[in-house]
């Protein structure tokens, strides 16, 4: 099994910047991927961004495309969301979760970000 801790997550104005940390622990072995979701309140969990454990390939949800930008260092077991050029609609509760074998199984508790106008 794996566990992810979130961290990073924080209040900031709109136009604003955070970086989100997730760090892996336990085993990591055959992890295909990590992915970074987000759910707000009364709205279903939404996909944000991914990154592939080996090959480091990404992919983005539109709404975020060029502002938020998805990294790892393997050697760390973690996965970072940069997070730029923030919006009150991007106030969600931030969710790491690893992908293994067909679909996201492992999850964090979430860090909650918050953008004020």
């Amino acid at each position: 099994q794996v566990q992810l801790v979130e961290s990073g997550g924080g209040l900031v104005q709109a136009g604003g910047s955070l970086r989100l940390s997730c760090v892996a622990s336990g085993s990591t072995f055959g992890m295909y991927s990590l992915g970074w979701f987000r759910q707000a309140p009364g709205k279903e969990r939404d996909f944000v961004a991914a990154i592939t454990w080996s090959d480091g390939d990404t992919y983005y949800a539109d709404s975020v495309k060029g502002r938020f930008t998805i990294s790892r260092d393997n050697a760390k077991n973690t996965v970072y969301l940069r997070l730029n050029s923030l919006k009150p609609d991007d106030t969600a509760v931030y969710y790491c979760a690893a992908n293994f074998v067909g679909g996201y199984d492992y999850w964090g508790q979430g860090t909650q970000v918050t953008v004020s106008s």
